[in-house]
């Protein structure tokens, strides 16, 4: 385990030892913080002894419903991360609204007029360009995107390894290219990007003896995206090269790098509706109330954090609805907990769209451990 460390300025530098850092925050050179990630870092007061520092990679296994990303040097894991994407729940809601909107158009038409007279509006520009974007696609890779600009807040990335992927047919027309090249032109105004092939993930992970979880993909542990991202990242510390002898060549594995433990941190958005003038279906007496929305009623944002008790118990979770008396608390799967009285809830924490679930200390399982 390795504390990030930063400057007086905010500049990242080397992370150091938990007992480092407890000495430098009881000595009064540090002070210790926690970042939007929930990660703990400490800044230093007085002037660092020295501000070179030594390569440091983030690892990026992108996917449609979860991503893995991982911060390692040649030496430790420094962190690993499992995304939980909203590419379903922005889909959904764009076919929903697709629906409303061809449902409100329909109903503007007068059917008893002749077509040539009905009030249909005119195209007013050419729509179909190429490469577009689908929403679904951009909220996915806005929330990788976000998560890596706040690791290279608190550590000194030099590189950004991502694994590329490649779609059949028409890649200019190909959402997923379109993202991707989206993805690597941001990225690289934050460090040198360089791409992987799956195969080469796939090849590297196993010389470095990691266990990859392919049963169900969507289970909350390293070994299921995680180890890509921390394969991807050691790929810039052990490459295959080939060689040429007197009378021999070949090719093998050259570099080493070491996994550590580190800390698991689980993301993913709040899932909360933007607010909308009324509710999709028509109540009685044709008053229908307004729906969505991040405020409530009681001085709380839909995602704060709160704790919340209820008779001899004590919750933790995140608010995501109220009524007029009480406030609605969920899990980190935006489960309901409960809904409370707004007096027996206190404010720990503002809402930052995102949800951290309990962070853990782990570390991507061997193959040795598994035989």
């Amino acid at each position: 385990m390795r504390v990030p460390v930063i400057s007086l300025d905010n500049i990242p530098l080397m992370p150091a030892k938990p007992s480092r850092a407890r000495r430098w925050i009881k000595e009064g050179k540090a002070i210790g913080k926690f970042n939007k990630l929930g990660i703990f870092y400490v800044q230093l007061i007085a002037e660092p002894s020295g501000m070179k520092t030594q390569e440091i990679v983030i690892g990026l296994d992108p996917g449609k419903m979860f991503s893995g990303v991982a911060v390692q040097s040649q030496k430790y894991t420094l962190q690993m991360l499992h995304l939980v994407l909203p590419f379903k729940t922005v889909k959904d809601r764009m076919e929903q609204r697709s629906m409303l909107r061809r449902g409100r158009r329909g109903r503007r038409v007068n059917r008893n007029l002749s077509f040539n007279k009905r009030s249909h509006r005119q195209a007013r520009f050419d729509n179909r360009r190429g490469s577009k974007l689908p929403p679904s696609i951009r909220a996915n890779k806005d929330l990788e995107y976000r998560i890596i600009t706040l690791l290279c807040d608190i550590y000194p990335v030099k590189t950004i390894v991502a694994e590329e992927v490649e779609a059949r047919g028409d890649k200019s027309f190909s959402p997923v290219m379109v993202g991707q090249r989206y993805q690597i032109n941001r990225l690289s105004e934050l460090a040198k990007v360089e791409l992987r092939k799956g195969w080469e993930t796939s090849n590297l992970r196993k010389h470095l003896g990691l266990h990859k979880a392919k049963s169900d993909k969507s289970l909350q542990i390293p070994e299921t995206h995680a180890v890509d991202a921390v394969t991807l990242a050691c790929s810039e510390f052990v490459k295959y090269k080939s060689w040429e002898g007197a009378k021999t060549h070949g090719a093998s594995w050259v570099g080493n790098a070491i996994i550590t433990n580190s800390q698991f941190t689980i993301l993913r958005r709040p899932p909360i509706s933007r607010r909308q003038l009324h509710l999709m279906v028509f109540s009685k007496g044709g008053n229908r109330r307004k729906y969505g929305g991040t405020v409530t009623r009681h001085g709380y944002r839909k995602g704060d954090y709160v704790e919340a008790t209820q008779g001899n118990k004590t919750y933790r979770g995140w608010v995501s609805g109220d009524t007029k008396t009480q406030v609605s608390v969920s899990d980190f799967n935006w489960k309901r907990l409960g809904q409370f009285s707004k007096n027996k809830v206190r404010l720990i924490r503002r809402s930052i769209g995102i949800i951290i679930t309990a962070v853990k200390t782990a570390r991507v399982a061997s193959l040795s451990a598994l035989k």
